[in-house]
């Protein structure tokens, strides 16, 4: 699972195994054992939450469209 950003305790990353056929381009965040799921285009939003609350899925958005090119790079870095 790498992860590719670390804010505050939020830890953005990827599971390596992301399904076949592959989903296109997301980051999950995790912080203690809340996670969340984000799609990145076109804009980032959000696929599935499992406990972070609507104030914190917006921060959570924010800082991915913030990021959205460091973590689309690792992305294609990683799955190539």
């Amino acid at each position: 699972m790498p992860t590719v950003l670390r804010f505050r305790s939020y830890r953005f990353f990827f599971y390596s195994n992301e399904g076949s056929p592959r989903e296109p381009p997301h980051v999950h965040v995790e912080q203690g054992g809340r996670e969340a799921k984000f799609w990145l285009r076109p804009e980032a939003h959000l696929a599935y939450n499992d406990g972070f609350s609507a104030r914190a899925l917006r921060e959570l958005v924010a800082l991915i469209e913030g990021n959205r090119e460091r973590i689309e790079k690792a992305w294609n870095e990683f799955f190539g």
